[in-house]
């Protein structure tokens, strides 16, 4: 198994419409394309900044060419929202 986690930091004055976005458009485009099995958002708990929160987002593959085909996509999250939600990816492999 392979976790493609992207780490947002999030302002807050959009961090709703964040969390709608991406559960309402992002994610379920993303797995309409076939590239991921799953899909996970959590909260970083503990994260604690007066200006943004944190979130971990979570794309579970059994390959890495579905994560390199998913990164040559291109970031609409970037496009989106800017420097109002930066990103931090990290590549994992269950062992």
């Amino acid at each position: 198994m392979i976790v493609y986690n992207v780490t947002y930091s999030v302002d807050k004055e959009i961090s709703e419409d964040w969390i709608s976005w991406m559960k309402d458009r992002h994610v379920p485009n993303v797995l309409k394309k076939g590239l991921f099995a799953d899909c996970r958002i959590f909260k970083v708990v503990t994260h604690e900044d007066e200006r943004t929160f944190s979130y971990a987002v979570q794309y579970h593959s059994k390959s890495l060419k579905s994560v390199d085909d998913y990164i040559a996509l291109g970031d609409d999250i970037q496009q989106r929202y800017g420097d109002k939600a930066i990103s931090f990816p990290t590549l994992l492999q269950e062992v």
